[in-house]
């Protein structure tokens, strides 16, 4: 809903802000005391913490209601008389709320009244939002002068809660001036608000049907949601949780129209309402609105009554629901409470441990364990973790999935939550990992994992390069993958998989036990608001080491699932890996799903998956690209028609330059030095991590044997040409289970098996190597009491990159030749009879494994 009316000027306020802690935090009480607190009080301004708000180390959970807008009086003051707002505010506070969303800019007087009940304002800054504002040059100007005078008028003010530099703008707007101009508009008032009041967190309101817009730079993300089936409000919910990334969700609007519900199905709404917005992970809520009085262009509006009073301030019945549902804020439920092992596995931890225990020590959450096992540390990680409540187990070095093993064997409780010991959880962690898993039926469940904001100069660049801990999401509920670092899982289920793989020292273990749980046909779950805070690395040589890990456990991974990684050696995830990172560098053209005419009450922004092109240059095996580029460039020395590779190797170099600096560009970083060279420096950091990451990670998989020319399958190859096999069956089967068993067969065999698509003529392809393989169509003739001639044809497979690379090689050789060049056409020569070469012999090997496979399944053998 919005509000167009013009700010009111207002004289200045300024006030000293008090410091705070954003990190392990406190709820804050429920009730209000209405007795005026000077400025020294602790009732400060709030600060963003993650997914949540937080002042003076304590949780401000967002208990709101919105207030105006009303008829101005008669020298333009939007409010009502003070005395009415003094009594509005007394009575808000009594009931529990916290905050108040205004939708003009508010007089200092209802500031200090707010400070007075311990009220916190979110203002609304008005403009024309609802015209075609960028039409003429003036306008947007004119708008950021206004913006600018009404931040100026409540800077400093510590009832402020942040500042909404615009809401709801309409569709029909956005979509004629188009998304790009907008989003750089309200990133333009966005640091027009910070001029002015550098130390106010600043929103803007949005809603579904401009949910597209892209707007990253904002401290909090805000929409309007007016939906009336709880089921459809909790979904919703989780996808604009996954939209606002690690910054806090705030709802700006929730309610229902009393006049043509009623009011007692008004109460039973808004309480559904409010307890699934902070059970979904919200920051907070507002509810629309404080009174039925509302005044909107110029009219009194009389034909609604979403208030939780009348019009004379009588109160209805979504007062005391709304009352209630604040009060069990943040409205998860914990009775019953399972109990919960919470284990931390930790090696020579003994610098970053301390951190963990503590806020492990802190969380509300009434029936958990915590367990530390020293993986043979030989610093003092256990006598540190001595003087926390927890067990320690101290066990020889034997890797991290040892280690977490030892800790699930060790457990008592039903669910195993596992935390990194350089991390530490937020206070309410459990309660939301506790509340997926109670809701559902998921094998495992997790949440983020976000940096701290204060670890240095280095860990912030290092946070906005690639290779951190990130979650795939298959929808916005359900993981492919949950990161080690926070995940949880039902015993029962760890142990009926045997547990982690001990192979797995460093890193993998996680990614390999959520593809063991999903293959045995279990799901995984998100909750965004199950959140932890992980420190990054805090030296580039500590990020070398830790992506090398990184690419052994990916060399490791692919020998147990090859049918995961393609060809080239990249996993292939089935889901949506959400990295902000990514998101950033792969700048890919989205598509808006505007509806008819523009008309749909819901458009989002479908991102299609990166090409090729798009994400080569952050693949470990770009690299080795780069380097045969330069070699077949450096043969130019000795014949000079091979130059013409430079300009191939200069357009590869320039796309990885080109990634790196747009990563680096967009990198948005917690520590902010006001020192022009010091932000150039950090972006410069950025950019080289943009380029060492893929390197590191190529250098740990090649020493392990992750190498796009792998082959490890020992079978005499048969002649790679069409073939034809027929087996008769005295039993009828479907298809799917003859494939199935086919493809099991196969795979046991050590060939890498796919399935065919909904588009393609074959149904399993089956490859051994980069370059080569065999597609596989079946046909299946019935012959009725169930007896079935079943077909199958067989053809070669060639990767259509690697037989270019081969011909343009053999090419070259002849031409090399024939111009006198002999040694250097017999070393292309060569060069171009090994993908040949290659192709050739994976086909052959598939096709021998196939024969193989498809006699191992009718032992009888063909007709």
């Amino acid at each position: 809903m919005n509000s167009d009316e013009v700010t009111s000027n207002c004289p200045e306020a300024r006030t000293t802000l008090g410091a705070s802690n954003p990190f392990l935090a406190n709820s804050e009480p429920a009730t209000h005391r209405s007795s005026f607190h000077p400025p020294e009080s602790s009732f400060c301004r709030a600060q963003v913490a993650g997914k949540f708000l937080v002042n003076s180390e304590r949780r401000v959970w967002i208990r709101g209601v919105t207030y105006g807008a009303f008829r101005p009086r008669s020298h333009g003051d939007h409010y009502p008389e003070p005395a009415v707002v003094d009594s509005d505010f007394s009575q808000m506070a009594a009931s529990g709320l916290n905050a108040v969303r205004t939708y003009t800019v508010p007089p200092r007087w209802l500031l200090d009244l707010a400070f007075k009940y311990k009220l916190r304002i979110m203002v609304g800054l008005p403009w024309e939002q609802h015209v075609a504002f960028l039409e003429e040059k003036s306008t947007p100007r004119r708008i950021e002068e206004q913006l600018r005078a009404g931040v100026r008028n409540c800077t400093g003010h510590p009832a402020i809660l942040c500042y909404a530099i615009g809401n709801e703008i309409p569709a029909a707007i956005v979509r004629w001036h188009g998304r790009g101009p907008v989003e750089r508009y309200i990133e333009r008032l966005y640091h027009a608000a910070k001029e002015e009041d550098p130390d106010g967190l600043v929103t803007y309101v949005n809603y579904p049907t401009t949910e597209y817009l892209d707007l990253p730079f904002l401290d909090l993300v805000c929409f309007n949601v007016f939906l009336e089936s709880q089921d459809r409000l909790r979904a919703y919910l989780a996808r604009l949780q996954n939209l606002a990334g690690d910054r806090p969700l705030l709802l700006g609007e929730v309610g229902l129209d009393s006049r043509r519900h009623g009011e007692v199905h008004q109460a039973h709404a808004l309480d559904w309402q409010i307890r699934t917005a902070f059970a979904a992970g919200c920051a907070g809520a507002f509810v629309f609105s404080w009174t039925d009085e509302w005044y909107r262009g110029g009219y009194d509006i009389d034909n609604w009554d979403f208030g939780l009073t009348s019009r004379d301030r009588e109160p209805k019945p979504a007062l005391a629901a709304v009352r209630q549902a604040f009060s069990d804020v943040p409205c998860v439920t914990q009775q019953p409470c399972p109990r919960v092992s919470v284990v931390v596995c930790s090696f020579n931890g003994a610098r970053i441990i301390r951190d963990c225990l503590a806020g492990l020590s802190k969380l509300e959450y009434p029936n958990y364990e915590v367990i530390v096992i020293d993986d043979g540390s030989t610093d003092g990680t256990s006598s540190i973790a001595a003087q926390f409540p927890c067990r320690v187990i101290r066990t020889e070095n034997c890797g991290l999935g040892s280690a977490r093993n030892t800790g699930l064997k060790e457990a008592s409780g039903e669910i195993v939550a596992y935390i990194d010991d350089d991390a530490w959880p937020d206070p309410h962690w459990l309660t939301y990992l506790v509340e997926t898993f109670r809701t559902t039926d998921h094998a495992g469940a997790g949440g983020p994992n976000i940096p701290p904001p204060h670890d240095g100069v280095i860990a912030d660049c290092i946070a906005n390069a690639p290779g951190g801990p990130v979650h795939v999401l298959i929808a916005d509920q359900v993981a492919e993958h949950i990161p080690g670092c926070n995940m949880a899982f039902r015993k029962t289920c760890l142990e009926a998989i045997g547990g982690f793989d001990a192979q797995f020292w460093t890193a993998g273990d996680d990614v390999d036990v959520c593809w063991r749980l999903q293959e045995k046909g279990w799901t995984l779950g998100f909750n965004p608001a199950a959140m932890v805070w992980h420190h990054r690395r805090n030296s580039v040589r500590a990020y070398w080491r830790q992506q090398k890990g990184y690419g052994k456990a990916e060399a490791l991974l692919e020998r147990k699932w090859p049918e995961k990684y393609r060809p080239a050696g990249s996993i292939t995830w089935g889901g949506r890996i959400y990295c902000k990172t990514l998101a950033r560098t792969l700048t890919m053209r989205s598509r808006i799903y505007h509806g008819v005419w523009g008309c749909a009450p819901f458009q989002s922004r479908c991102e299609p998956a990166p090409g090729f092109w798009q994400s080569a240059s952050l693949m470990p095996e770009w690299y080795l690209i780069i380097l045969s580029l330069a070699g077949l460039s450096a043969l130019g020395l000795l014949w000079s028609p091979v130059l013409g590779a430079v300009p191939l190797l200069l357009i590869a170099v320039s796309m990885s330059l080109v990634q790196a600096a747009n990563g680096a560009i967009r990198a948005s970083f917690a520590t902010a030095p006001r020192v022009r060279w010091r932000r150039l420096g950090m972006h410069g950091l950025t950019a080289l991590l943009f380029l060492l990451q893929p390197l590191a990670r190529l250098s740990g998989r090649l020493r392990y044997g992750l190498t796009p020319w792998r082959f490890r399958i020992r079978v005499a190859p048969k002649a790679p040409r069409p073939q034809r096999f027929q087996f008769w069956s005295e039993r009828w089967r479907p298809a799917e289970k003859i494939l199935k068993a086919i493809e099991s067969v196969l795979r046991a065999h050590g060939a890498v098996v796919s399935r065919g698509g909904e588009f393609d003529r074959w149904d399993l392809r089956i490859r051994t190597g980069l370059f080569g393989g065999v597609r596989l169509l079946m046909g299946i003739e019935e012959h009725g009491a169930g007896k079935q001639l079943i077909r199958f044809r067989v053809w070669p497979w060639y990767s259509p990159g690697g037989l270019a690379a081969g011909l343009v090689l053999a090419f070259l050789a002849m031409v090399a030749t024939w111009d006198g060049a002999w040694a250097v056409g017999m070393l292309i020569g060569a060069l171009a009879l090994w993908p040949l070469g290659r192709a050739i012999m994976e086909s052959g090997v598939a096709m021998a494994i196939v024969d193989r496979g498809l006699k191992h399944v009718w032992p009888t053998g063909a007709l």
